[in-house]
C-alpha cells in the first residue's frame, strides 16, 4: 500500500483569520492501481480576504522528516493531475490515499464435484463491493456448489470499473468418468476369424488412466477380465467370443462402467457349401419356367399330330 498525503496549500497577502476553514469530504480514499481518485473539499475564508494561488502538496519524508512537497514539482505526477477547485487554503487535516491492487484466489485448492467453492478477493480497500468475472462473465455468488460447469478462469473487480480486473486464477472442477461408453468397429455379420475392436469412451477430469475390460459368456451370471487399455482388439474372433463386453474406466477422483454391449460371433460357410446352395437355388429359380415352356411346347405338338390323324381319316372311300 502506498500513503500519500495531500494537502491544499493558499498563498494569501493578508493576515490570516480565524474565519478560515477547509474541510474534506472524503478524508480517507482508496483506490484501485491504475486507475482514478478524486479529492473533494469545501472551504470558507472571509470576504476581506483575496486568493492570489492554489496549489496541492504531498506528504513525503525526506531525511527522516516529513516535508510537503508541491506536486506540480514531482515529474512523476506530469500529465497525472488536475486541479477542479479555484480557490483554497492550507487545511489543519490531511487526506490519505490509499493505493491498493486486487489478489484472486479460489479455495480450495483442488475442487471436486459438488465440493462447496468461495472465491476470495484481496484489498487493502474498505466498504467496497466487489464484484466477479468468469472467462469474462459474471458471477452470481462468490460461494457456490461446484459444477463441471464452473470450470475457469476467475477475476474480481470493483463495482463501477469492472474494466480494472485482478489476474485470473484458475478453477479446475475434478470428476469421475461419466457418460462412458463402448464404440465398436467390426464387420456384420461378425464371423468366425474375422478382427473386431472395441473402444472405451468417456468425459472425465483429470483423463482416465485406467480401463478394464470384462467379457460375460451368454448365459453366465459372471464375468472375466479379458483386457486393459483405452482399446480391446480382437484379430480373429472365435465363437467363445459370443457375449456381452462392458468397459472400466477409472481416474484420481473415482470410477464409472459402461454398458453392455453384445457381441454374436458366426460359424463361417465354406466355399463349396455356398457354391452348392447358389447352384440350388438357381435350380429352384430357373427350372419352374422351363418345366412349363417344355410342357406347353408338348401340348402344342400333340394337338398338331391329333388333327393330323383326324384328316388322314376323312380321305378313306370305303367300296
Amino acid at each position: 500500500m502506498i500513503q500519500v498525503l495531500i494537502l491544499l496549500l493558499l498563498q494569501q497577502a493578508e493576515k490570516v483569520s480565524a474565519a478560515w476553514l477547509v474541510t474534506f469530504e472524503n478524508p480517507d480514499i482508496c483506490a484501485l492501481r491504475g486507475s482514478s481518485a478524486e479529492f473533494r473539499c469545501s472551504y470558507n475564508y472571509p470576504d476581506e480576504e483575496s486568493v492570489r494561488q492554489t496549489a496541492w502538496d504531498k506528504g513525503m519524508i525526506q531525511n527522516g522528516v516529513l516535508e510537503r512537497v508541491r506536486l506540480s514539482g514531482l515529474p512523476s505526477y506530469y500529465g497525472r493531475y488536475e486541479y477542479q477547485d479555484k480557490f483554497g487554503r492550507r487545511s489543519k487535516k490531511s487526506v490519505y490515499l490509499s493505493v491498493t491492487g486486487l489478489e484472486a484466489s479460489v479455495r480450495p485448492n483442488r475442487v471436486r464435484l459438488g465440493d462447496s467453492v468461495t472465491l476470495d478477493c484481496r484489498t487493502e480497500c474498505q466498504n467496497t463491493k466487489i464484484i466477479w468475472f468468469r472467462d469474462g462473465r459474471p458471477v452470481a455468488e462468490p460461494t457456490f456448489k461446484a459444477q463441471i460447469t464452473d470450470t475457469g478462469n476467475y477475476s474480481c473487480a470493483f463495482e463501477g470499473i469492472e474494466s480494472s480486473q485482478s489476474d485470473p486464477v484458475a478453477l479446475d472442477v475434478w470428476y469421475p468418468p461419466l457418460n462412458v461408453s463402448v464404440e465398436v468397429n467390426r464387420s456384420d455379420p461378425l464371423l468366425v476369424g474375422s478382427s473386431v475392436t472395441l473402444t472405451c469412451r468417456g468425459s472425465a477430469r483429470p483423463a482416465a488412466i485406467t480401463y478394464t475390460w470384462w467379457h460375460s459368456s451368454n448365459g453366465s451370471n459372471s464375468s472375466t477380465e479379458v483386457g486393459s487399455g483405452q482399446v480391446l482388439s480382437i484379430s480373429s474372433v472365435e465363437l467363445t467370443h459370443t457375449g456381452t463386453y462392458v468397459c472400466q474406466a477409472e481416474n484420481r477422483v473415482g470410477q464409472s462402467r459402461s454398458a453392455e454391449l453384445l457381441l454374436t460371433v458366426e460359424e463361417t460357410v465354406h466355399p463349396l457349401i455356398v457354391l452348392g446352395i447358389g447352384i440350388k437355388v438357381i435350380i429352384l429359380l430357373v427350372l419352374p419356367p422351363v418345366l412349363i415352356w417344355v410342357w406347353k411346347c408338348r401340348s402344342h405338338s400333340d394337338a398338331k399330330n391329333e388333327e393330323n390323324t383326324s384328316n388322314d381319316y376323312e380321305n378313306v372311300i370305303f367300296g
